[in-house]
C-alpha cells in the first residue's frame, strides 16, 4: 500500500514515492534540482512537474547551479520557448536569481546540505500520520530565513513540500507501507 496521493498509473510516480520521496539527502546538486522543481510547482500539480522532470534536466543545464547563476535574457527567452517546461517568466527568473543565493549559501555553511539539515539538527522528523500538513513551524521559520535572504517561490507550502522530498520530514501516510 502506498500513500493515497500516488496515482498508481504513473509509472513515474509509483517511482518518485517509492525510491526517492522522503529519502534524506545530502547531495547538493539533488538538494538544488529538488528546490528548483518545487518552485516551478506552486499552483500546479506535483504529477506535472515529474511528467516534465526530464525536460527540465534538459533545459536547465541538469540543475547545475554554477550555470543557471549565469543565465542571461537569451537563455531567458530560450526557456519562454521550450514547451516541454512550465513556461513561467517569474519562476524561471526565480531559478537564476535562487541559484545565486544556493551558492551564497553554499559559501556561507559550506554546503547547502549543512544549512537546511541545521535547521533540525540533522535530525529527520517522522509524523507517519493520518491528517495531512501542508506547512509547519519548520517550513516556516525556512521559509523566513529564505526569503530574508531574497529568494523567490519559497513560501512556508513549497518549503514543507521541499522538506518532505528530500527526506528532512518523513510524511508517509500511517497506510504506506513505505519504511
Amino acid at each position: 500500500m502506498r500513500c493515497s496521493w500516488v496515482n498508481e498509473k504513473n509509472d513515474l510516480y509509483v517511482k518518485y514515492h517509492d525510491k526517492e520521496w522522503g529519502v534524506p539527502s545530502h547531495d547538493d546538486k539533488y538538494l538544488f534540482e529538488m528546490l528548483i522543481l518545487e518552485s516551478f510547482q506552486a499552483g500546479l500539480s506535483w504529477e506535472c512537474i515529474l511528467n516534465k522532470r526530464e525536460n527540465f534536466r534538459k533545459a536547465f543545464d541538469n540543475f547545475d547551479y554554477n550555470k543557471i547563476a549565469k543565465y542571461d535574457e537569451a537563455k531567458i527567452d530560450e526557456l519562454m520557448n521550450n514547451e516541454g517546461i512550465i513556461r513561467n517568466k517569474l519562476k524561471i527568473k526565480a531559478s537564476i536569481n535562487n541559484s545565486k543565493i544556493f551558492i551564497n549559501i553554499q559559501k556561507e555553511y559550506g554546503t547547502f546540505d549543512k544549512y537546511i539539515w541545521h535547521f533540525t539538527n540533522n535530525e529527520i522528523i517522522k509524523r507517519r500520520k493520518k491528517e495531512i500538513q501542508t506547512t509547519s513551524q519548520l517550513s516556516d521559520k525556512i521559509s523566513n530565513d529564505l526569503k530574508k535572504r531574497g529568494m523567490k517561490f519559497v513560501g512556508s507550502t513549497i518549503i514543507y513540500s521541499y522538506l518532505q522530498a528530500i527526506g528532512i520530514i518523513n510524511d508517509h501516510e500511517q497506510n504506506c507501507d513505505w519504511k
